[in-house]
């Protein structure tokens, strides 16, 4: 029931978040209210520009990075999959409905306020394997 709320209010949350651009008490309150501490970081992520949108050219491949308190990781936000270890013990098991990197990257979706970044498709590579590196010291 939990995980089903969480689902509920984050996607009644970004409808607005989308249309209005900016966050309303109430949603905030709403947020606060279900996802706690993980909202609370997932706040200062997009607050402090520590979600990147980066544009692979030509393909248009996407990948978003979110930098966490001790590593980058990367979110494929239409798979709703993050590399972090939080992702693989709760989210995984259906002890959470999202890690905090992936609130924040659907927050700073939302609210178009990421850094974007665009990069040759030559990069991809090797940018995705300093990523994983990355992720396994978590």
């Amino acid at each position: 029931m939990a995980l089903l709320r969480e689902h509920l209010v984050l996607e009644q949350v970004i409808r607005d978040l989308s249309i209005q651009k900016e966050i309303s008490r109430q949603n905030w309150q709403r947020l606060r209210d279900v996802f706690g501490n993980r909202f609370t970081n997932a706040w200062r992520l997009v607050t402090e520009s520590r979600v990147k949108k980066y544009v692979f050219k030509p393909s248009g491949r996407t990948l978003w990075i979110a930098i966490g308190n001790s590593a980058e990781y990367m979110i494929y936000s239409h798979a709703g999959y993050c590399s972090c270890s939080d992702f693989y013990f709760r989210v995984l098991d259906d002890e959470k409905a999202y890690c905090y990197h992936l609130l924040a990257q659907k927050l700073a979706e939302s609210l178009d306020y990421f850094d974007l970044i665009e990069e040759d498709d030559e990069a991809y590579d090797q940018l995705t394997a300093i990523w994983k590196r990355y992720s396994i010291m978590d």
